[in-house]
């Protein structure tokens, strides 16, 4: 592969989701700059989900985002997986590729989550191997997210955000930083989140994630199906002051409102992208 590079800022856009396809296509065409997909729902080589793709494909950029990589377990690497990524990769041409900085399964179990790694060396050196080997398959460099934790491991030989740093360093991977996630496990493990966003290298991150969560008092849960509070769009804030204006979009997955609902979070994402483009001029 060519040297790594980042690809340019594609703006502002949205999680595509089923409910909101025609919308896109009709009324509120040209609303957001991009869409991002879930890779697992258009792997079929055919039916309804890929004729939509397609047809958005043709009006706006795509990004996949997949769930199903698990490049952090122990099981060997799913290679009918990966051959089908790349066939819709090589059919949608998307802007890039990204999964999560993390696992799903072992032993052939498939856990539907996305469970963190232990910040050692060995898991380091462990998922860097298998990131390059993906990255050999697909033709094209990944990038990651970091995921949102609940408890911590009893050895950690590092912070995640080093950890986060070193894997993209030596894969040569890019990053995709969900700063809902960031935020999410920083009240949970008691860091400061801006620390996180100080660690991590300015010329690795290619987007910006949003969402929502629920705060259960004393920790919070990353779920996708509210909107995004006021304490992660201060830190979306912080994050374009040190990263510059990046692809940025909002994730929806549950309880998922009217398109207009989530162009209005988008719009604020927009005013705070100015303001601190402003800030970051002033300084």
């Amino acid at each position: 592969m060519p040297p790594s590079s980042l690809h340019r800022s594609l703006g502002f856009g949205l999680g595509v989701r089923p409910t909101h396809y025609d919308a896109l296509l009709g009324e509120r065409k040209g609303s957001v700059s991009w869409l991002e997909a879930l890779t697992e729902n258009y792997l079929l080589p055919g039916g309804k989900p890929l004729h939509y793709l397609e047809r958005l494909r043709a009006e706006y950029p795509i990004v996949l985002h997949g769930v199903s990589l698990s490049i952090g377990s122990t099981d060997p690497l799913n290679e009918t997986y990966l051959r089908e990524v790349k066939a819709l990769a090589d059919r949608v041409e998307p802007a890039w590729i990204s999964d999560h900085l993390c696992w799903t399964g072992v032993d052939g179990v498939n856990l539907h989550d996305l469970m963190p790694l232990p910040f050692t060396e060995a898991a380091l050196k462990h998922v860097v191997s298998r990131i390059e080997a993906v990255q050999e398959r697909l033709g094209r460099r990944l990038v990651l997210e970091n995921v949102s934790s609940y408890v911590s491991f009893s050895r950690c030989d590092m912070t995640e955000w080093d950890f986060l740093r070193e894997v993209a360093e030596r894969a040569d991977c890019h990053l995709l930083l969900d700063v809902n996630n960031v935020y999410v496990s920083s009240v949970n493990h008691g860091f400061d989140p801006l620390a996180y966003l100080s660690g991590i290298p300015v010329e690795r991150v290619q987007q910006f994630h949003l969402a929502g969560h629920r705060n259960m008092g004393d920790y919070l849960i990353d779920t996708h199906d509210e909107p995004v509070c006021e304490a992660v769009w201060q830190l979306l804030q912080a994050a374009i002051e040190r990263f510059g204006p990046l692809s940025t979009m909002i994730e929806r997955d549950d309880n998922i409102p009217e398109l207009d609902a989530l162009l209005a979070e988008l719009d604020r994402a927009r005013a705070i992208a100015a303001s601190a483009q402003r800030s970051k001029s002033a300084a």
